[in-house]
């Protein structure tokens, strides 16, 4: 009797996923804290959007990158979790070839671009702190669009070719996802050719992209300590240093998961697969729920702001 897991297509029309391997029993469970993330995701993102466009003196370089930040990590979360969470809770595990390899696309696209966010923020904090006569007159409005731009345009070109290959490999050996949404090596792992090519470039792309990025990062702080330490009093230097610590927790929150998640993933024969996955969908969660936080907690005009907003609607209920 033949395995109907194998059975023979160059392009299947459907991919299943399986969610959690392992802890299919769990599903629900797991959905439960899932759904709150989520739910913390959307309500903190579109709180930093809407108070940085109502309160005119947020209208400056570091809050339009946090709302770009905002933005992002709403599509990141957005283009899994509801596919995840109909798995967990109605079982509903297919999804379309194509939908699927969207949902790669736009996965590594928006992680690659998030990264070149926080490269950004590095960027303006050392220029309003090293070169603060200069701030208005380097980060002007039109600056910040072509950087955005740039952003975007080398996370879209670089994942192409991910789409490309993926899209033309020949599927024969099972349509069956071991993950929880269509991660680029889970896909292409299913197909019966050689995919030295995918594995090599996506290895090479992240290395450079994440070395590159945190290089540039490294560089902006280590030029922006060097003008703390210069600066007279105890007390300054903590205040200035003050406003660098919201980055450096986003960008800890960042790279910590997603470097772990991407080595096992490729290197971690010996982690349990159900450990890796959760790994996974962490690393698409935890950083949108937790960038609101932080930036709404550790920055000043936002957290009086918020307190602003909360506290007019109490006074009207």
């Amino acid at each position: 009797m033949s395995d109907p897991n194998k059975t023979n297509f160059t392009n299947p029309s459907t991919f299943i996923l399986l969610g959690i391997p392992g802890l299919e029993a769990a599903h629900i469970w797991i959905s439960i804290p899932f759904c709150i993330m989520y739910i913390i995701v959307i309500l903190g993102n579109f709180t930093i959007l809407f108070i940085v466009k109502t309160e005119l003196s947020l209208h400056e370089p570091m809050y339009y990158f946090l709302c770009m930040l905002a933005v992002t990590d709403l599509i990141l979360s957005t283009c899994t979790l509801p596919k995840m969470l109909s798995i967990f809770w109605f079982n509903s595990r297919e999804i379309n070839f194509s939908a699927c390899l969207t949902q790669m696309y736009f996965i590594h696209c928006f992680s690659i671009t998030e990264s070149g966010i926080f490269v950004a923020m590095a960027f303006d904090r050392y220029v309003a702190i090293c070169n603060p006569l200069r701030h208005s007159t380097i980060l002007t409005n039109p600056v910040l669009a072509k950087v955005g731009l740039a952003i975007m345009l080398r996370g879209s070109i670089l994942v192409l070719p991910h789409l490309f290959l993926a899209r033309q490999w020949p599927y024969c050996r099972t349509n069956i996802i071991s993950h929880s949404y269509c991660e680029h090596i889970a896909v292409v792992k299913l197909a019966c050719v050689d995919i030295r090519v995918s594995s090599y470039y996506g290895l090479s792309v992240a290395f450079f992209i994440i070395g590159l990025d945190v290089f540039f990062i490294a560089v902006s702080y280590t030029q922006i300590l060097r003008a703390i330490f210069r600066l007279p009093t105890k007390d300054t230097r903590l205040k200035t240093f003050g406003t660098c610590s919201s980055h450096l927790g986003a960008i800890l929150v960042f790279y910590t998961p997603g470097l772990f998640s991407f080595l096992t993933h490729r290197f971690g024969q010996n982690v349990a697969l159900h450990f890796h996955i959760l790994m996974a969908n962490g690393y698409l969660l935890v950083p949108p729920m937790l960038n609101p936080l932080i930036y709404g907690l550790r920055t000043k005009q936002i957290w009086d702001r918020m307190l602003q907003l909360f506290s007019h609607k109490g006074s009207f209920s």
